[in-house]
């Protein structure tokens, strides 16, 4: 089954939700505004469900996992606002047609229901959780949403950790947000990982958007500070979008083929097939890795 662990598409109801609100995130139009980001003129035809579902298919899938913009900074918002947005989209994304899959999303500033919410969307279709890496910095980030965690290790599903919300830098130009603060958060949440999250979830599969940020390749210098190398995690994941072969390459170098899935973070980056010599390679990264990490080691 050739899988495309994340793309995003905004349903049509969460879009008219997002035109309601006066404070970001909120759409003007097809503006997008954001706290720590510039206006963001968003295409129509990239959350037009036809045009999407056909653009899938020309790509060959099999499967193409949907999730919630993280950037949005939904999650974080205060229950009354962040409760009707994350209904809109739950609900709007398990109604796509094939070959859509969702990763459910959390409200964290309700700790004390959001676990229950997750489950009751693990149990209506959605593949796993995605959480925002903003709130996987360091251990009280893992410690807060390890009750989260908990009901993903009952349910054998996975984790997807993807870019949170940019702070405000004024000044910089449009790609700031997703080569600087996008990228230190991926690094930061899978030391964090490394560090706090895996002991306390030994048998958690988790994916790491965007390569981690490239953290595995500091390995050596992780070595030279005492922190040591460690063995290669099986059930630690690795989603391409945005890298082409020369990052994918270093990365296999560092950690495996094994644990390196397609992703592409449509309608945001194309998907790239990255030249790694062999068939078998590509064969890995679309199909046999992201079902090991939707499913579990095969018995």
């Amino acid at each position: 089954m050739s899988t495309d662990v994340h793309q995003h598409i905004w349903p049509p109801a969460f879009i008219e939700l997002l035109r309601t609100r006066t404070a970001p995130p909120y759409l003007d139009g097809w503006t997008l505004h954001l706290a720590g980001e510039p206006p963001y003129e968003v295409d129509p035809a990239d959350h037009d469900v036809t045009a999407r579902t056909a653009l899938a298919h020309a790509d060959g899938l099999d499967l193409a996992l949907v999730s919630l913009s993280s950037p949005l900074g939904i999650e974080h918002l205060p229950p009354a606002e962040a409760a009707p947005l994350l209904a809109a989209f739950h609900d709007g994304a398990l109604a796509l047609p094939a070959p859509f899959g969702v990763w459910a999303s959390p409200c964290l500033s309700a700790p004390d229901t959001a676990p229950e919410a997750v489950e009751r969307e693990l149990r209506r279709g959605c593949v796993g959780l995605q959480l925002p890496a903003t709130a996987l910095l360091d251990a009280a980030g893992w410690d807060f949403c390890a009750p989260l965690l908990d009901v993903l290790t009952r349910h054998d599903k996975p984790l997807f950790v993807h870019p949170g919300t940019a702070p405000p830098t004024p000044g910089t130009l449009p790609w700031w947000p997703a080569l600087v603060p996008y990228v230190h958060q991926m690094h930061a949440s899978w030391f964090a990982f490394r560090a706090f999250g895996r002991a306390r979830h030994p048998r958690l599969r988790v994916c790491f958007a965007a390569l981690a940020g490239l953290a595995p390749l500091h390995g050596e210098r992780l070595a030279a500070r005492g922190g040591g190398r460690g063995e290669v995690d099986f059930d630690a994941f690795y989603e391409t979008s945005s890298y082409g072969t020369r990052a994918v390459d270093a990365l296999v170098r560092a950690v495996g083929i094994d644990v390196v899935v397609t992703g592409s973070d449509r309608p945001y980056a194309a998907p790239t097939v990255p030249d790694l010599g062999a068939a078998a390679a590509t064969h890995a990264l679309r199909t046999t890795n992201p079902a090991r990490l939707l499913k579990g080691p095969t018995p």
